[in-house]
């Protein structure tokens, strides 16, 4: 008999969440910093500040705008420290190389968070529709979603730039729910970070699920979380659970 739960839909985040932050994004923001600071080690080292990344280690700091802003946003702080470069002009370049992600004259990597595919496929077997909510552009995650060959699981995205407003405000649920007819308390939100968990409470989620494949730890998720589960590859035995039909 398939196992069924009474949730009808799930909103994911991307980068975290369905695919490995650091994997992708490294590669990417030290390229766009090496080619924006030049041989200029000062201003490399302040533009990584700026962002919250470590030039020296290659690590996201806490807090980080690069995991929880939107791609406007970094490129606004890039910006004020390149005053000959206009933070639309950095805005489309970060665009573009976000969805050349993967590609082979990419900086940036694309790995899925384990056990992603078998994950989706359950959920899928469930009969739930699924969706992204990114503060990536909607391009890029359309793009990484395809390099994945996972297309044909998701039917709803979202991006910085598709018009719902950033999380942790409720536009992007807000609007898978007007996509899919369901109601919010018919749905879940899975991220990594404390915004894409606010984000689902401030639409009225039936429940927001943090997951650990990203940046922040448990004791940072968990006072925002109604559950936290390892990776999303441990979503459709939680939702079973949890929410059994």
């Amino acid at each position: 008999m398939r196992m069924t739960t009474r949730i009808k839909g799930a909103l994911f985040d991307k980068d975290g969440t369905l695919i490995d932050f650091t994997a992708t994004w490294r590669g990417l923001v030290e390229g766009m910093i090496a080619d924006y600071a030049g041989p200029d080690e000062a201003l490399r080292a302040a533009l990584g500040a700026a962002i919250g990344f470590d030039v020296t280690t290659g690590l996201f700091l806490p807090g980080s705008p690069v995991v929880a802003g939107s791609t406007g946003e970094v490129a606004a702080l890039m910006a004020a420290l390149l005053p000959r470069v206009p933070a639309a002009e950095i805005e489309a370049e970060a665009n573009r190389r976000a969805a050349a992600a993967g590609a082979g004259d990419s900086d940036a990597m694309l790995a899925p968070t384990p056990g992603l595919d078998e994950a989706l496929e359950r959920l899928s077997g469930m009969r739930l529709a699924l969706g992204v909510a990114t503060h990536d552009s909607e391009a890029a995650a359309r793009a990484h979603v395809r390099a994945l060959g996972l297309e044909r699981r998701f039917s709803f995205y979202a991006g910085y730039d598709s018009g719902f407003g950033l999380k942790p405000g409720p536009g992007m649920a807000r609007a898978f729910c007007s996509a899919t007819g369901f109601a919010p308390e018919e749905i879940v939100m899975i991220g990594d970070s404390i915004h894409d968990l606010g984000a689902g409470r401030a639409a009225g989620a039936a429940a927001v699920i943090g997951v650990l494949t990203g940046p922040a730890t448990e004791a940072e998720l968990a006072p925002h979380a109604d559950a936290i589960i390892h990776a999303v590859a441990d979503l459709p035995d939680f939702l079973i659970r949890r929410f059994p039909a």
